[in-house]
């Protein structure tokens, strides 16, 4: 079972490799799905954390989520857009963990016009995400999972749609403290166009690692994504920018602590570093990349909130709330 999950990771990265986009209709993807994640810098696949919406970012953590757990999320986005997602998990024996989960971003009330600027009236563009997940224990420390998920988006009378899976691999050591995570997100293709337009989706192949520190409240996260894009084309507006290595190796790079005083309290810190870059060459420098959170663990209730910074308009909040039933 073990072979055939590493197996499949590898063919649907190397698929996934020979095709590029820059732009998509489906980047609502790239939005963290837990509070906690978006604390870190937005991307984190190998914390071993007792979080319903943490199998969204590598379906193999399903198997060290806690069965019979409902969650919600709530995010605050630019421009009076709202992101919310719901995420249920549940346990089939001691190896098999399924997820079922939905999330929806409005962004708002826009207004239409024709090529003449002539007003014909108003419109609420969306985007819509439904799917499952499954996570199967291997070995005591490893773990495989995927997820299959619909996309939906539409803009006035015109609607698209998506499907993409993901595809990952854990392997946590609890006594050492040590989880290692190899991650296929959101591999796909569009199956209805935009007025004969085909888009892409955002797949992102990622490895990550997380280690808490012996005899410390401390544990620190470390996460490599995109790693099939090491062109500087894609990461440059103008073909005759500069880029050096070191600039074009962060552009991967999201480093995150948690700081644990107690068992019930995490206080959480990232820096997501091409977000960062792109903020400041868009003019916003200040915060430009960090990202804060913190939360509280109770017998059955889970508390987070993160804030973070997505876009030079304002900032962004994002609170997380799930209940083990």
């Amino acid at each position: 079972m073990k072979k055939k999950l590493i197996l499949l990771f590898l063919l649907l990265s190397g698929l996934c490799a020979s095709a590029q986009e820059s732009t998509s209709a489906y980047n609502v993807l790239r939005l963290p799905v837990s509070a906690h994640v978006a604390a870190l810098g937005g991307e984190s696949n190998s914390v071993p954390d007792d979080d319903a919406a943490l199998a969204q970012h590598n379906p193999a953590l399903l198997a060290d989520v806690t069965p019979r757990q409902f969650g919600l999320t709530v995010a605050s986005l630019p421009d009076g857009a709202l992101w919310a997602g719901a995420q249920y998990v549940h346990g089939f024996g001691l190896r098999h963990t399924a997820s079922f989960f939905a999330q929806r971003i409005s962004y708002g009330t826009m207004f239409e016009t024709d090529e003449y600027g002539a007003d014909l009236g108003q419109f609420t563009p969306s985007n819509v995400i439904v799917g499952a997940g499954y996570g199967y224990a291997l070995s005591p420390r490893w773990a495989g999972g995927a997820n299959l998920k619909t996309v939906y988006s539409r803009l006035g009378t015109m609607s698209a749609a998506a499907l993409v899976a993901d595809v990952g691999l854990n392997y946590y050591n609890k006594e050492e403290g040590w989880s290692w995570s190899a991650v296929l997100r959101n591999a796909g293709a569009e199956i209805k166009h935009f007025d004969r337009r085909t888009e892409t989706v955002p797949y992102s192949l990622q490895m990550g690692f997380s280690k808490q520190l012996a005899h410390t409240p401390l544990r620190f996260n470390v996460t490599l994504i995109d790693l099939t894009r090491w062109s500087k084309a894609y990461y440059m507006p103008t073909a005759d920018a500069e880029l050096s290595a070191g600039h074009l190796f962060t552009n991967h790079l999201v480093v995150g602590v948690d700081w644990m005083p107690s068992q019930q309290v995490t206080l959480s810190a990232g820096y997501n570093f091409r977000r960062g870059y792109e903020l400041t060459a868009a003019g916003r420098g200040h915060g430009a990349g960090f990202s804060f959170g913190a939360g509280v663990r109770f017998s059955r209730l889970r508390l987070d909130l993160a804030w973070a910074r997505y876009h030079l308009a304002s900032s962004s909040l994002m609170g997380s709330v799930s209940y083990r039933l």
